[in-house]
């Protein structure tokens, strides 16, 4: 069964659904991102109150169509005129290897190509990552470094047009 997701924009009652998964050590496993205390409902809240005003970023819920139910987020941050860095997941580990992770990613990539008509977006992921790596890949990017230990990836607008159109 394939699971269908849409993607929406991230408000801020759906900290009172994140802060639990800052608090999972198994999502944070292959980020820089990891708590050092405990995040609470408040806490999460305040922090998103304040992200969500921040004009060079886009951040988006990955909601399950059938159930209407969040279960990630897929952002682009630093956000320019022409690029921005992806950051995705998947915050309830019951959706892990369902192929949610490559649907958020075409469905941001189309946002920031077609919407924000960027030229670039990038990404950094831990090489033991292999499950993100083989989404990212499979959804255009290319492998151009290492920086800080993390893998650095990243597609072109026209290669992702040009695949879009080979598809159709």
């Amino acid at each position: 069964m394939t699971i269908s997701i849409y993607i929406r924009p991230l408000v801020v009652e759906d900290a009172l659904v994140s802060y639990a998964w800052r608090n999972d050590p198994l999502i944070w496993i292959y980020t820089g991102y990891k708590p050092v205390n405990y995040i609470t409902a408040v806490i999460e809240t305040a922090w998103l109150q304040g992200e969500l005003l921040k004009e060079n970023q886009a951040r988006f819920a990955i909601c399950v169509k059938e159930l209407n139910t969040y279960i990630g987020n897929v952002q682009l941050l630093d956000l320019t005129a022409h690029d921005a860095e992806l950051h995705l997941f998947i915050g309830n580990r019951l959706y892990w290897g369902k192929g949610v992770g490559y649907q958020a990613t075409m469905k941001i990539l189309n946002y920031g190509f077609l919407i924000k008509e960027l030229d670039l977006i990038y990404l950094k992921v831990h090489p033991s990552n292999i499950s993100a790596i083989t989404v990212y890949e499979k959804a255009g990017f290319e492998i151009k470094g290492k920086q800080d230990d993390l893998i650095c990836m990243n597609i072109t607008k026209s290669k992702f047009i040009a695949a879009q159109n080979c598809k159709n």
